[in-house]
C-alpha cells in the first residue's frame, strides 16, 4: 500500500512513535528532498536505510506510474519536507494514481501546520478554509482576496517571509484595515512567535521584515445585516446571472446569516407573482 506520513514541522520531538517504526522498517521512501528525510532518519536515529526516490512538484505525475507499481508489490511510504504530505506538498498525484490503481492508501498522521496555526490564532476554529500559499505576484493576490472578500469561515493560507508585508497590505486594502488577522510563524520551534492583531496593524509590524515559516490566519467575513426581502431580491439577481435558484439561496444565506429554506421559498414565491 502506500502510506502516506506526516513528519515534524519544526520540532523533532513531536514525531510519533509510529512513524519511528514506519520509517525503522520501510524499504522505500519516496520524499520531496531526500536529503532532508535522510538527516530526519538520522535525527531520529534511524538505522534502517531505506531507499529514498525524490518526488517533487517537478516530477511527481511522471513517476506517479512506477510508484504506485512499487506500492503494489510492498508498502511505499511518502514523505514530505515537513507535515502531512499532499497538503500543499507533493503527493496529490501520487494519491490518486494510487487509488485508480486499485492499490491502498492509508496515513500515519502527524504534525500539521495549517490546524497547528489556526489552533493558535486566536480566531474562530468551528469553521475554516485552507487556502495554500497566495500567489506572488501583487494582482493576481489581490484578486485572490477580492473572491474570498464574503467567505464567512476562517481562512489559513501559507506566505513566504519575503511578501508577508505585501500580503498584509493588500489583504487590509481588500477586505479591510480592521480584518482580525494572526501571522503564525516558526511553529513547534525555538522561536515560535503568534501576532495578533487587525490587518492595518500587522502589516505596519511587518514593514519591519519577518522571518521563518509563516502562517497567515484571516477571520472570516461578518454576516451581512439585511432583512429577508433583500436577501430575496440577491438570489434573484444571481439566477438572472445564469445560477440555479439552490445554489443561488445557498450562496446568499452563506454570506447574510439567512436561512436558505426562506430564501429559496421567498424567491420561488416572488417569481409567480
Amino acid at each position: 500500500m502506500l502510506v502516506l506520513a506526516a513528519t515534524p514541522i519544526g520540532n523533532l520531538k513531536d514525531a510519533s512513535q509510529r512513524l519511528v517504526e514506519l520509517l525503522e522498517s520501510a524499504e522505500v521512501v519516496a520524499a520531496e528532498d531526500t536529503r532532508v528525510t535522510a538527516k530526519l532518519l538520522r535525527a531520529l536515529g534511524i538505522e534502517n536505510r531505506p531507499r529514498l526516490i525524490p518526488v517533487h512538484e517537478h516530477n511527481e505525475r511522471e513517476k506517479a506510474a512506477s510508484l504506485v507499481e512499487l506500492a503494489r508489490d510492498g508498502d511505499l511510504v511518502l514523505v514530505s519536507d515537513a507535515g502531512m504530505p499532499a497538503v500543499s506538498d507533493p503527493g496529490y498525484q501520487l494519491v490518486v494514481a494510487a487509488i485508480d490503481a486499485g492499490v491502498d492508501v492509508t496515513v500515519v498522521p502527524g504534525p500539521s501546520a495549517v490546524v497547528t496555526a489556526l489552533a493558535l490564532s486566536g480566531l474562530p476554529t468551528d469553521r475554516f478554509t485552507f487556502e495554500g500559499f497566495l500567489p506572488r505576484k501583487q494582482g493576481e493576490r489581490l484578486a485572490t482576496f477580492r473572491e474570498l472578500a464574503r467567505e464567512r469561515r476562517t481562512m489559513v493560507f501559507f506566505e513566504s517571509p519575503n511578501r508577508i508585508a505585501d500580503a498584509l497590505a493588500d489583504l487590509a486594502t481588500v477586505l479591510g484595515p480592521d480584518r482580525r488577522v494572526a501571522v503564525v510563524r516558526e511553529l513547534t520551534k525555538l522561536y515560535e512567535e503568534a501576532k495578533r492583531g487587525t490587518a492595518s496593524e500587522l502589516a505596519e509590524w511587518a514593514a519591519a521584515g519577518v522571518k521563518g515559516e509563516i502562517c497567515l490566519v484571516v477571520a472570516g467575513a461578518a454576516a451581512l445585516e439585511i432583512d429577508l426581502a433583500t436577501g430575496v431580491e440577491q438570489v434573484l439577481e444571481l439566477v438572472a446571472d445564469g445560477q440555479r435558484m439552490k445554489d443561488a439561496a445557498a450562496a446568499i444565506a452563506e454570506a447574510t446569516g439567512l436561512g436558505r429554506r426562506d430564501l429559496y421559498e421567498g424567491a420561488l414565491e416572488a417569481r409567480q407573482r
